[in-house]
Parts: C-alpha cells; structure tokens; sequence
C-alpha cells in the first residue's frame, strides 16, 4: 500500500483535520511521514493607505516562527510515527507540495479542500484542485 505519505498543512482548522486524518492513516499502515508548510515569499505592495511594516528579515522571522508552530504541533501529533516536518518558501503552494513529493519520494498526499464552489472556485482557484490536476501521485482529498 503506501509507504510515505506527505500531509501539506497551513495550520487552519480545516487542514488540521486532514493531518489528523494523515496521521492516522499512516500509523494504521506503518507509512513515515512528511508534513509540509509552504511561506509565501516576501512582497512589496504598496497603496495610498497602508504603510509596509515589516522588512524583508522580519517578514521571514515572522512566516518562520508561524511555521514551526504549525509543524511542532504537528510533530508532537505524530507521537510514535516516523514525521519529518519541512517548511519551504514558494509562490506557488501547490508547485512546493507536488515537488516535495517527489523529491521525498512520496506515495501519497493527504490534504484538506476548503470546499469552493461555483464560481468563487473558479476566480480563487483552490491549491487543492491545482495539486489535483499537475501531480501524477494519488492524493487523499479530506473535507
């Protein structure tokens, strides 16, 4: 069955619930773990009424102790399964989760799906459904 799963997280509630549902999976099938968060790289945006508050070092100390609050929570969910927690900067999410995929050698994905539908799917597009269609690995879509 599957060996290595990777669980792409970005700490909401909903993707919690998918973690869970990972981890679970993996301990009943005795599959190693990998937990995923991706950062946003750090953008300037500028308007008429909001000022940049944080620099670029900042912005990254910020993103990066948000995620290691992610994955150490994940980590200590993963008692007694073998869990390698990674965070990467990306653009693109769905790019960081298929590519981490492969080069972990993952045999499968479990992620969470926010739901979209109708035509806030279609303007938001969804990082589920981008994963979905680009990655040629099974994924396990948890609502």
């Amino acid at each position: 069955m599957y060996t290595s799963i990777l669980i792409p997280t970005d700490g909401s509630e909903l993707a919690g619930k998918a973690v869970q549902h990972g981890l679970a999976l993996a301990k009943r099938i005795g599959a190693k773990v990998t937990v995923l968060t991706v950062l946003p790289p750090f953008h300037v945006i500028t308007t008429d009424t909001k000022m940049i508050e944080d620099t670029p070092a900042q912005d990254k100390t910020r993103m990066q102790k948000h995620a290691e609050k992610i994955l150490g929570a994940v980590a200590t969910q993963a008692a007694g399964i073998a869990c390698e927690t990674i965070q990467v900067e990306h653009e693109h999410p769905y790019r960081a989760i298929i590519d981490t995929a492969d080069s972990k050698g993952c045999d499968l994905i479990v992620m969470a799906s926010h739901g979209r539908h109708g035509i806030s799917a279609i303007v938001l597009g969804s990082e589920t459904m981008k994963v979905l269609t680009h990655c040629k690995i099974p994924v396990l879509v948890h609502r």
